[in-house]
């Protein structure tokens, strides 16, 4: 036993009567709450209307839920649908884990577009707006894989290492006790570069979806070192695990916007959104009249 280490909760399920209370699914839930709720107080704050952000998310959590997952069967299919794979039905189980981000992002992007689409409200600054949010949701949800014991790293000495049973420790790996704890690598990450897209959109008066892009240029950063820890079932290409591949594509990509946008499109567009905006303290002071001079001024 080492002399300091991380726990693992004994239990990631409680029962309300028949109900089954799942931690990882309290994790997303939470996660998507404050995305949504930080995503409208940063929109309205840009002139945009406080019911906007809520009509397109109605879009957007499905679809990303449904892309997360789509994308971790995919590319872990062997966990599903190789010689011992656990089958279809489990596939669907979603409350067992395995939320693919890019996937998430991709078909979100998709709902976002859709539901931005029908609010007539062009869709980069609901991107911007939202960024941080979806960072900090990353970072709560993360915390449902310490439930679930999962998708933690290499075996490791260093006293914040994670405890695992051994009901879940990886074959070969039966021996060791703690192991490098990427979900929290990963939430502390996404909390800092949530602190650091508001701060640059501040910093920079950013716009024209590059505080997104921004997002996503870091997050690859991180999930290059935090996919290189990871010692779970992966398939792979060229010797590197997909999600490495895809961070390095997709951070490019990122990269790649940022810079032609801030060229072609610099500064800050204005918000056009055809809904009612949150009142201003200066609009709700309506002008007073002098009664007694417009009476006084009337013919009798």
């Amino acid at each position: 036993m080492f002399p300091a280490s991380l726990p693992s909760p004994s239990q990631g399920v409680w029962l309300l009567g028949p109900l089954p209370i799942r931690a990882y699914a309290l994790c997303i839930v939470a996660g998507i709450v404050l995305a949504v709720w930080l995503g409208n107080k940063r929109y309205v704050a840009r002139g945009g209307s406080p019911s906007t952000i809520t009509d397109i998310a109605i879009w957007a959590v499905p679809f990303g839920i449904v892309g997360g997952r789509l994308y971790h069967v995919i590319t872990d299919s062997q966990l599903y649908f190789g010689d011992h794979g656990a089958g279809f039905v489990a596939a669907l189980r979603i409350w067992d884990g395995g939320l693919g981000i890019w996937g998430a992002v991709t078909l979100g992007a998709v709902g976002a577009w859709i539901g931005a689409k029908r609010a007539g409200v062009p869709l980069p600054p609901v991107g911007d707006a939202i960024a941080p949010g979806i960072a900090l949701a990353q970072a709560i949800g993360r915390w449902g894989n310490w439930f679930n014991q999962e998708l933690f790293g290499a075996p490791t000495t260093l006293p914040w290492g994670l405890q695992i049973d051994v009901a879940h420790r990886p074959a070969g790996y039966e021996a060791f006790e703690t192991f490098q704890p990427t979900f929290l690598y990963e939430s502390l990450w996404m909390v800092g570069l949530a602190f650091v897209l508001i701060w640059a959109d501040k910093r920079f008066t950013m716009g024209h979806g590059r505080v997104f892009a921004l997002y996503v240029l870091l997050y690859c950063t991180g999930r290059l070192w935090i996919e290189s820890l990871r010692i779970d079932s992966a398939n792979t290409i060229l010797g590197l695990r997909v999600n490495i591949w895809t961070s390095l594509l997709v951070g490019l990509g990122a990269l790649v916007y940022l810079l032609v946008s801030a060229r072609l499109r610099p500064g800050r567009e204005a918000i056009v959104d055809p809904r009612p905006q949150a009142p201003d303290e200066h609009d709700e002071q309506t002008p007073t009249t002098d009664a007694t001079t417009d009476s006084a001024s009337t013919p009798a």
